[in-house]
């Protein structure tokens, strides 16, 4: 299992979404431009000494990604879908794609998505904070593949 950030814009979103990677020993592929600068303080901060345990792949362009990227369905969380992540039966392969905080992904990158999924919400609350939409989804990814690390 993996976890994409497309061309993330906060980075203390990026370091806390690193840091649980790390932490749940799950990778990470970071699609570029960020709307930060990649080694900014605030990312170090957020991501604390976790980062030096993370697998994670730099790609230059979604494009980039695409050509070098591993198998697996393309599952985009997106308050644009109609199936509720608790509903979804996740695969060891998939790659999780999460969009820019400010604008989500593109058209083009959402049309060629295998699934979407979506965190229900009581209205008016129309999203959550990427890091927290990635830990729900992940952690229910993992619980369904079996693939929490052991507990020490």
């Amino acid at each position: 299992m993996r976890l994409v950030l497309f061309e993330p814009d906060i980075p203390q979103n990026t370091g806390t979404l690193m840091r649980l990677a790390a932490g749940l020993g799950v990778a990470m592929d970071l699609v570029e431009p960020c709307g930060f600068i990649l080694d900014d303080r605030r990312l170090r901060r957020a991501g604390m000494d976790y980062l030096d345990r993370l697998d994670l792949t730099r790609h230059v362009s979604w494009s980039s990604f695409l050509r070098g990227r591993n198998p697996g369905r393309l599952v985009l969380l997106t308050t644009r879908a109609a199936v509720p992540y608790t509903a979804f039966a996740f695969r060891p392969d998939d790659l999780l794609v999460l969009g820019r905080e400010s604008a989500g992904v593109p058209e083009e990158v959402h049309g060629i998505m295998d699934a979407r999924v979506v965190i229900p919400l009581r209205p008016p609350a129309r999203s959550l904070n990427v890091a927290l939409a990635a830990a729900m989804v992940v952690g229910e990814a993992l619980r369904q593949t079996g693939a929490f690390p052991e507990t020490p």
